[in-house]
């Protein structure tokens, strides 16, 4: 059975899309510690530990999480973006890209933001405007 991440990849649930290729896929998480806090995936492997991937995908998500991080930064105003791989609550390998502005921002016990459908809309696009410059 394909997991919530694999839909989204293949289009089956929405998605506030950021960036994608033929093997990974970048979308802002709906329940974010920031406004601009994105997950990374491999979008052909459902394996839920990051480190048993194969050396090529392991590589390749990790390039395309710093493309991702790199259009982050342009587009949301922090001191950084911050990374974390925690992969409990989905079995499917996702890297968190959170921008920062305090180590404390990265805390996965912080209350997590609500922000609107239309909001969510305009970060994506930001965010995608900056990808690949």
């Amino acid at each position: 059975m394909a997991t919530i991440f694999t839909k989204i990849a293949k289009g089956e649930i929405p998605s506030y899309k950021i960036a994608e290729d033929d093997n990974y896929y970048a979308f802002l998480d709906i329940n974010p510690l920031k406004k601009g806090h994105t997950l990374v995936i491999p979008k052909h492997f459902e394996e839920d530990y990051i480190f048993n991937l194969d050396d090529e995908t392991y590589a390749g998500l990790t390039l395309f999480a710093k493309k991702v991080a790199k259009a982050i930064k342009a587009a949301i105003p922090c001191q950084r973006v911050g990374v974390a791989v925690l992969g409990m609550e989905v079995p499917h390998v996702h890297i968190h890209l959170v921008p920062l502005d305090a180590e404390n921002d990265l805390n996965f016990r912080n209350e997590k933001l609500q922000v609107s459908a239309e909001e969510m809309a305009e970060i994506a696009k930001k965010i995608n405007a900056q990808f690949g410059k």
